[in-house]
């Protein structure tokens, strides 16, 4: 299946160190040969960066490790095809607009045959996968019951959570979510997180000889949470997320969730 890569900070941040990771995993390291892509949220924009080709044989995917493009939230994804062509329209992450934002999204698993029998009203998808048909479901169903921005977060949150459990339920649904503000991740069977603040250590990367010194790299009041589904360095202690866990993160940090 496919790898997913998410990061909330407070400060605009760069994620060159954790694509370094998992680009490897996209043709060298693992086996998800079958596309990538990134995107990066500027205020309310985004900037994405898509490509059929391998990450690791990818001219577009060393720019991305090269140059520190810097965002309070970025999803990224490598895939690893089952449902849908190889191509670009089939590449993660998918976006929609709602509510004057854009939303993006990327999911890691594949869904039941079903997925293509619910009703979509509002947003149609390009591609072929499940992954695209269940964003596009999933957003309309937010905009069903949330015609303009709701006042309480908190029962949006809740409502997404309950369509996450129902789209579990048609087979493995790991996926990352944001609205440009929020990050959201939702575990179906991998996942694992970790925030990092002061004081900050070293971090060396599994797939690949690179450490990182983030005392050099940040200030005191920094704070950067990353998303993956398979921790990328292998001398930090990660979080695992339990199937059916929501994680909800905001400039870096975790949003508690009730239940």
């Amino acid at each position: 299946m496919c790898e997913l890569l998410g990061m909330s900070a407070n400060v605009p941040t760069d994620i060159c160190f954790s694509f370094t990771g998992l680009m490897q995993r996209g043709g060298r390291t693992g086996p998800h040969r079958d596309g990538w892509g990134i995107t990066f949220y500027e205020g309310r924009g985004i900037r994405s960066f898509h490509d059929p080709e391998p990450s690791v044989e990818s001219p577009v995917a060393e720019l991305v490790r090269r140059h520190p493009i810097k965002s309070h939230v970025v999803i990224s994804h490598i895939r690893q095809a089952n449902v849908g062509d190889v191509c670009l329209a089939n590449t993660h992450p998918f976006s929609r607009e709602l509510w004057g934002r854009m939303w993006a999204f990327a999911h890691n698993g594949q869904l039941d045959a079903r997925i293509f029998d619910l009703p979509l009203d509002f947003y149609r998808p390009v591609g072929t996968t499940d992954s695209e048909y269940a964003f596009c479901w999933l957003l309309g169903e937010v905009r069903r019951a949330f015609p303009e921005p709701p006042d309480d977060y908190p029962a949006l949150i809740a409502f997404i959570r309950e369509r996450c459990d129902s789209l579990r339920q048609l087979g493995v649904y790991n996926m990352l979510l944001s609205d440009s503000r929020h990050l959201l991740a939702y575990c179906s069977s991998k996942l694992s997180w970790i925030t990092r603040r002061a004081p900050f250590g070293h971090a060396s990367l599994t797939d690949a000889e690179v450490t990182v010194d983030f005392c050099q790299e940040t200030q005191p009041t920094d704070v950067v949470t990353v998303v993956t589904t398979v921790p990328l360095t292998d001398n930090e202690v990660w979080t695992p997320m339990e199937p059916g866990e929501l994680l909800l993160l905001k400039d870096g940090l975790e949003i508690p969730i009730n239940g």
